[in-house]
């Protein structure tokens, strides 16, 4: 059976990762001369914490070569396909990793590394599905042709609470146009071609306004792949996530209706009460 990797970035569940046979690779975390493995040594709220008492947002760089090549060794060995995932190449050298990784273990015919072009759980429902094909006996060339189809359909989107953290850490470009009262705005934020950038702003209260930008999205809802819907959140309260989550239900679309958290390296650059509902559209 084809291996499934992804990095980190992806934000499945425990859970998921268990259902699906999903193996992580973490990124890394850097809060000033220390440096975390994503989802291992680090939580969100640590990451809060430091951004706030530094009044910074931690670095985050890609997985390390040495732990890559762990990771990728026994399955290279054993003569495995694997099919390792990464997120969007223009926001990290993750990718670029995994390839020298294969490259240094002469396993490059038999790993394929998927550049997802995006982030979060808009990477984890494109794993998923890598994951059922894998589970049906695909093979890594057809397994990575149609993840190459969906690509284009994924929709991953959020709503931020406050924009301090993608402020500091400048990695949503656009924002600068959003001066004066910027910080006070609740931006929607839209992952196109492997970049995030600004969309509609809210004002309001949080909760308010999450429920706005959900209802917005009904006709594309409306018109999704029926597998699966996630809810990713940094930190929204429980009340929140379950009137989202409850919306979506009445929708009647969806088979699955995932709730995640998103992990320390999405966390760092969105900070708290960060939420988004991804899907794939119908092709």
């Amino acid at each position: 059976m084809v291996k499934i990797i992804s990095d980190s970035t992806c934000d499945l569940s425990e859970e998921l990762l268990e259902r699906y046979e999903i193996s992580i690779l973490p990124l890394h975390i850097i809060l000033g001369d220390k440096e975390c493995e994503d989802g291992l040594d680090i939580t969100p709220d640590e990451i809060y914490r430091w951004s706030d008492e530094h009044k910074t947002t931690p670095k985050t760089s890609a997985p390390a070569l040495d732990r890559t090549i762990e990771l990728l060794r026994p399955y290279v060995e054993a003569g495995t396909e694997v099919v390792c995932f990464a997120i969007s190449e223009t926001m990290s050298s993750s990718a670029n990793v995994i390839r020298l990784a294969a490259e240094e273990l002469e396993g490059s015919h038999l790993v394929t590394v998927i550049n997802s072009a995006n982030l979060s759980t808009g990477i984890g429902l494109l794993v998923i599905e890598a994951a059922i094909m894998a589970q049906e006996g695909k093979k890594a060339g057809e397994i990575a042709a149609r993840i190459e189809e969906l690509k284009p359909f994924v929709r991953a989107s959020f709503v931020v609470d406050t924009l301090v953290y993608l402020h500091r850490g400048g990695r949503c470009s656009g924002l600068a146009a959003m001066a004066g009262g910027a910080l006070k705005l609740h931006p929607k934020i839209v992952v196109e071609g492997g970049k995030m950038n600004p969309s509609k702003k809210y004002r309001g209260r949080m909760s308010k306004v999450l429920m706005d930008y959900v209802r917005e999205m009904e006709k594309d809802l409306k018109h999704a792949k029926k597998d699966r819907v996630f809810i990713t959140h940094s930190g929204c309260s429980n009340e929140t996530i379950e009137m989202i989550r409850d919306y979506l239900k009445s929708l009647t679309v969806f088979e699955e209706i995932l709730i995640t958290r998103a992990g320390g390296v999405i966390s760092s650059h969105c900070g708290p009460g960060t939420l988004g509902v991804l899907f794939i559209a119908e092709i």
